[in-house]
């Protein structure tokens, strides 16, 4: 999903909105002001209707390379087929708001210390304004850490914890979306997913509402994969169960990626890459006509110019896939 930025009923003062329109177009950081005020809602006001659709995009060659020098006459975006004016266009320019999801089940245990480690070092090197929440799952998934720029507290955090209990990761990705939604911070939203991926535990919601969710909180699905320690068994068990979510799949529809560490000794170097290639994404916008009203979800589609080549073939948009109201 995009966010869609509504601009609430603001006080009877022509002068402050003629500005904050202005500046609006011109400057991704005045966006993220306009998007707190219009929180404010008071007495005696106007209401001001300004749609504005908001998405992060990762571009990537055939063979796989970033490519990270392009600019704003290079993207399409299309809207339920039809063809979109961009007026944002920026890379690292708002705040990052991270969710980590770590796994506590009983296969992640071994390796709860090299993940405080490297979540120490990766998540150093996020901005100061940049903020990082905590939430664990096993058997059951829960905030440990509300959204904080102390990102000390988080590798604090996983030192303490002891794994045991099954793997609901679909609860896992699910509470961190709901979390994400209901506190609706500015800037850019990420879920990272700490897991060995190997699931024991339906929880309460599946796949097609963990998406729903996900894209509702306008927050991309990053996967950090982990070596866990599973006899053959337990995988065999676990490809049985019905209902466990389908981790690619909310990741495609939400424009995340799976960074996969194949040896334990490479996690803070994978861990490091993943929140660098979140740092690198491109942030567009553009003005929409549609309205809550509808209560329909739209699709987007993002591509480059046809100078590019084809879309699919010459190269690949990681991005939301729709938007909607809610």
């Amino acid at each position: 999903m995009a966010r869609v930025l509504k601009l609430k009923p603001f006080r009877r003062d022509t002068l402050w909105l003629a500005l904050a329109f202005l500046f609006a177009l011109a400057s991704a950081a005045f966006l993220s002001r306009i998007s707190a005020r219009a929180q404010e809602q008071g007495s005696g006001a106007i209401r001001v209707e300004v749609n504005l659709v908001v998405l992060d995009a990762t571009v990537k060659t055939k063979d796989g390379q970033i490519m990270d020098n392009l600019k704003k006459e290079d993207f399409e975006i299309r809207e339920d087929g039809v063809a979109k004016k961009i007026e944002l266009f920026s890379r690292d320019e708002l705040p990052l708001n991270v969710a980590l999801v770590l796994d506590l089940s009983d296969s992640i245990g071994p390796f709860l210390g090299p993940l405080r480690d490297a979540a120490a070092t990766t998540l150093a090197a996020l901005k100061p304004e940049d903020e990082v929440a905590l939430f664990t799952f096993s058997t059951e998934a829960e905030l440990r850490v509300p959204l904080t720029k102390d990102k000390t507290k988080i590798a604090e955090q996983i030192g303490s914890f002891q794994a045991g209990g099954a793997t609901n990761i679909n609860d896992g990705i699910f509470v961190a979306s709901e979390y994400l939604l209901k506190e609706a911070p500015k800037g850019r939203r990420v879920i990272i997913l700490i897991s060995d991926d190997v699931g024991t535990d339906a929880g309460g919601q599946g796949t097609r509402d963990i998406v729903t969710e996900t894209i509702a909180a306008d927050a991309a699905l990053y996967n950090l994969k982990i070596p866990g320690y599973n006899p053959p068994m337990t995988i065999f068990a676990a490809s049985m169960i019905p209902g466990l979510v389908n981790i690619r799949k909310v990741m495609d529809q939400t424009g995340g990626e799976i960074f996969d560490v194949q040896n334990v000794s490479n996690l803070n170097t994978v861990f490091g890459a993943l929140l660098q290639r979140i740092k690198t994404r491109y942030t567009l916008g553009y003005y929409t006509a549609v309205n809550g009203a509808e209560g329909k979800p739209h699709k987007l589609d993002v591509r480059l110019a046809h100078s590019f080549g084809t879309k699919g073939r010459n190269y690949l948009v990681l991005s939301k896939t729709g938007f909607y109201f809610r």
